[in-house]
Formats: C-alpha cells, sequence, structure tokens
C-alpha cells in the first residue's frame, strides 16, 4: 500500500493509482478480515506471519506491535489514495479506522513506565497456581526488546518528541537489542535514525555492514547477512548449503538513503513539482548526486564550504546548517533559527551557496 503512494510521489502518475485501486480495496479487505475485535490484525491459523526473518527469538502469536503499525501506516495511505481515485466514502472509513487503531497503540504497546514498544500482546494467558488456573487473564505484554516496532513508530512519526529519543538511545543505538540481520530490513532501521538526525552513525554502520558484503567478495547484495559468519555459512539459507540470493535488489538501499537524506533530495508534492533538500554530508567530506524526476534532474554537490544545486523543473526549498551568514550566487538566503538556513530554489539556472 505504502509503496503504490510512494510511487505516485515520485512520478505524479495519479492514473496509475485509478487503476491499481480495486486492486489495493481487494487487499485491503482481505488484511481487514484478519482484524480482531479490537481493530487489530492477527494471524489465523495456517497464516504465515512474517517479520523479517525473526523466526527463531521471536513469537507470532497474538498482536504484533510491529505489525499494528504498518497496518496503521497503510490504513492512511488508503485514504490518500481513495482520495486520489475520486472514492471519498472510502476515504471517509479508512481514515476512521485509522484512527481507531492508532489511538489504541500507545495504550497498548508503550506502559508508562517503559522507555521502548512491547513487542507483541497475547489475548490471553493461563496463569498456574497451587490452586489451579485462571484463564481469565487477557492482554498481557510480552516484555522482550526488539527493534521492529520501535524504528517504524519513530520514522512514521506515531511518537513524540521525547519517546523517539528514548527509543534512540534504548533500543536502536543500543547493541544488547538482537540486530537485524538482513539488508533488507536493515534499511528501515537506518532511515529511522536518519530522519533523526544521525547520518554520521548511519555512514559507519553502511560502510560496515554492506562494506562488510563486499569485503566478502561480493560483487552485488546479498540477501541476508550475518557478519559473524565465515566462509560458506554465508551462501546458506532456508536450510540448504548454497539456498540465499547473492543478488538481492531488497539489499540495494544504501542507494535510496544517500539520495534522500546525504543528498537530501526528496518530493513535497507529486512528481518533484515541489521538493525539499536538505543535504547533510554525514562525515564524507564531498558529496555529488543528480536525482531523475519526471520533467528533469536535480542536481546537488556538497562540500564542507560549497553547495551547488540545479534543478530543471520545479520548486524548492534548500535548507542547510551554517556556523556563519551565508552567501548565494542567487536568491534571498533566511535564516530559519539558530545556525539554520533556508533558500528557495526555482529555475535552471545553477544556484551557488558559500557557508561554514
Amino acid at each position: 500500500f505504502l509503496s503504490i503512494y510512494d510511487y505516485y510521489m515520485y512520478t505524479g502518475d495519479s492514473r496509475f493509482i485509478s487503476q491499481i485501486y480495486p486492486r489495493m480495496q481487494s487487499m485491503m479487505d482481505y488484511v481487514l478480515g484478519r482484524t480482531n475485535k479490537d481493530g487489530m490484525v492477527e494471524g489465523l491459523t495456517g497464516d504465515w506471519v512474517f517479520v523479517d526473518w525473526a523466526d527463531g527469538y521471536m513469537d507470532k502469536k497474538g498482536e504484533l506491535a510491529y505489525e499494528q503499525v504498518l497496518f496503521c501506516k497503510s490504513l492512511e495511505t488508503m485514504a490518500l489514495c481513495s482520495k486520489l481515485a475520486g472514492n471519498p466514502a472510502d476515504q471517509t472509513k479508512y481514515e476512521a479506522l485509522a484512527a481507531n487503531l492508532r489511538e489504541k497503540l500507545i495504550p497498548v504497546f508503550w506502559p508508562s513506565k517503559l522507555n521502548h514498544w512491547y513487542p507483541w500482546r497475547v489475548p490471553y494467558r493461563i496463569i498456574c497456581s497451587k490452586s489451579g488456573a485462571n484463564p481469565n487473564v487477557s492482554g498481557v505484554q510480552q516484555e522482550q526488546v526488539t527493534r521492529y516496532a520501535n524504528m517504524f513508530a519513530s520514522f512514521y512519526n506515531y511518537l513524540s518528541a521525547d519517546q523517539k529519543a528514548a527509543i534512540k538511545t534504548s533500543v536502536l543505538l543500543n547493541d544488547s537489542i538482537m540486530k537485524i540481520s538482513t539488508p533488507y530490513m536493515r534499511y528501515y532501521e537506518l532511515e529511522a535514525l536518519c530522519a533523526m538526525g544521525e547520518q554520521k552513525t548511519v555512514m559507519k554502520e553502511m560502510k560496515n555492514y554492506w562494506g562488510g558484503m563486499i569485503r566478502e567478495g561480493a560483487t552485488s547484495f546479498w540477501e541476508k547477512y550475518n557478519p559473524t559468519e565465515k566462509g560458506a555459512q554465508h551462501l546458506a539459507m532456508y536450510g540448504r548449503a548454497y539456498g540465499k540470493s547473492l543478488c538481492h535488489a531488497w539489499g540495494a538501499s544504501p542507494i535510496y538513503l544517500l539520495g534522500k537524506y546525504y543528498l537530501g533530495i526528496q518530493p513535497t508534492k507529486a512528481g518533484y513539482s515541489e521538493f525539499a533538500i536538505a543535504p547533510n554530508l554525514g562525515g564524507l567530506k564531498w558529496i555529488e548526486g543528480t536525482v531523475p524526476t519526471p520533467n528533469g534532474d536535480i542536481k546537488l554537490f556538497m562540500d564542507t564550504k560549497t553547495i551547488k544545486v540545479t534543478a530543471t523543473e520545479g520548486k524548492g526549498y534548500l535548507t542547510f546548517v551554517s556556523k556563519s551568514k551565508p552567501k548565494a550566487s542567487k536568491g534571498i538566503i533566511e535564516k530559519i533559527d539558530g545556525k539554520k538556513y533556508r533558500l528557495m530554489i526555482d529555475g535552471k539556472e545553477e544556484v551557488i551557496v558559500n557557508y561554514k
């Protein structure tokens, strides 16, 4: 669901939304068929409940916090797509379902005594004692901490600034929490950190993790990578000695992260008719790249003293940090607050900013 709306934002292709919308409806109806009385998704007997490849250390029964967050965001996205498809009744329905679920997330999965999310809640448990069993204790949270719900809830802005800060320290930057072992899922963790301004940390992780595959001889990125494994262990998966994909498109997320959070270019309106540019070197000495849009390219170069931007089409703000008052080859630089400044980019001519 989210990928379809992302496609619209990057391309501006609203016709595709109208074409695919009936399929989105049928798929969401299927998902809604897996909801319980509280409006949360919960796997039925025989379902394969998938949370990355976490089978060995994570229970899949009950209401998984990770899935509720993604479900809630999917409902919100369905409402956006309903509007684009010209279906106001569906828009109202999905907005109501999303709002109802979102109200329950924090009370259920983040009790006030904690600084992270419970990973799941089982529908019931039986407490045994000398006097017998009590089968009427329901809604029991499981206290094992995982990264999944925490990183998604943070990235999708379901948390306050204080809660995000707590998650960053106690979960995402905590090496004692079970690490994610697939390049695909690590992308979401690193994107959450980038959104928190941790580009330097993420750059180190990309060099260590994806760089680790390269140091093992990879010429394309793998389906799964565990740095503690050795030799032929890197080839095994699915119970087969050579079962792992060594050319896995879902493992190529550094390309996306570099474009969105280091070049810092992303659409704020469909098809880049309006965009935002917030470059961040993240510990690099310089960065240069081009982001293709439906009607041309946005090009950016940045080092420790200069930013150069050219946008073929569209307009948007370049936002950056400077210790002293910066200068631009054209346009008016506005001070936002502290050391943060912005400059409107509107036109095909290259704009050069000198900063410190």
